[in-house]
């Protein structure tokens, strides 16, 4: 599993960089067959950008050596087209993956807003401030309140939208960006700000967030979890065209996404049971992912 990895070189002060939020459960294998990515993908890469070389099967039943442990390799990116081939090209069966040093320092803040556009803003404003977090996670009021019930990691109940935002690298250098990041927060209109003292209280920030799809199936016998990825600065933009489109289609929406990269995950929540109301969820969902097109976005 994805997890095993950093598992097995914890002792040595390491670790594998992505992160999905299955990382419990999801193979190393997959990742790759996904380009699968994470909530630390915003500073350290997607999977393409942390595997250095891999056993492949065709379907011939020819192995092939791609890659090795050298950082980077002459002649094509052979790597860079299987992943994320999905399985097209063949199966891999070995892989050698880049781990990195644990940094020095890692700490959290949970940042809550009034409104979910004010966030949005929010993260643009870091990222055009030049400071890129080692994550930065954004969840809306629905996402909160089921994570919350869930994890019980201490999330504000009272905002319409809540920022995980960690910073990673030596203690003075933190220290700085927490202060510059908390000043920005303030700037768009934060409601509430709190730091994480300890690995402990870091960890469990982000429990809520990476249980959140799991939590929000007990607001909903079923949801429709769309991929889409804009630009940062159209956030406020598209979160308040979302929430045109669930008053329109008369089904709640719940927000789940890497707000540093702009990639969203709205959970679309609805009943099988009731008549028609998978077939508005598919509606809603191919109107959210126009949106992301009209804004400049992709289709993830």
């Amino acid at each position: 599993t994805n997890l095993a990895i950093s598992q097995a070189v914890a002792h040595g002060g390491f670790y594998y960089a992505p992160d999905p939020s299955s990382q419990i459960a999801c193979s190393i294998g997959g990742n790759i067959a996904e380009n699968s990515g994470g909530v630390h993908s915003l500073k350290y890469g997607m999977t393409t950008n942390n595997v250095l070389g891999c056993e492949f099967v065709l379907i011939t039943g020819e192995i092939l050596r791609i890659g090795g442990k050298a950082p980077e390799t002459d002649g094509y990116d052979v790597m860079g087209i299987i992943t994320g081939s999905e399985g097209l090209l063949g199966v891999v069966t070995e892989v050698t993956v880049r781990i990195l040093k644990k940094p020095e320092t890692e700490r959290a803040l949970m940042v809550g807003f009034a409104e979910i556009e004010a966030a949005g803003q929010c993260v643009a404003d870091i990222i055009g401030a030049g400071i890129i977090p080692g994550g930065m996670e954004m969840m809306d009021k629905n996402a909160i309140h089921a994570a919350e019930a869930f994890v019980h990691a201490g999330y504000p109940l009272d905002v319409e939208a809540l920022l995980i935002i960690e910073l990673d690298g030596p203690k003075v250098e933190v220290d700085e960006l927490i202060a510059r990041v908390e000043k920005i927060a303030l700037g768009c209109g934060s409601t509430s700000c709190q730091i994480s003292n300890s690995e402990q209280e870091r960890l469990l920030f982000w429990a809520g967030r990476k249980a959140a799809f799991p939590a929000v199936g007990r607001m909903s016998p079923d949801y429709l979890c769309m991929d889409g990825t804009i630009p940062r600065g159209k956030l406020p933009a598209v979160l308040a065209r979302i929430r045109d489109l669930s008053e329109k289609y008369r089904l709640r929406v719940a927000n789940v996404f890497h707000a540093g990269d702009g990639n969203l995950h709205p959970l679309i929540l609805y009943d099988a049971n009731i008549p028609e109301e998978m077939d508005k969820a598919e509606a809603f969902g191919a109107d959210i992912l126009r949106a992301c097109v009209e804004m400049g976005g992709v289709l993830t």
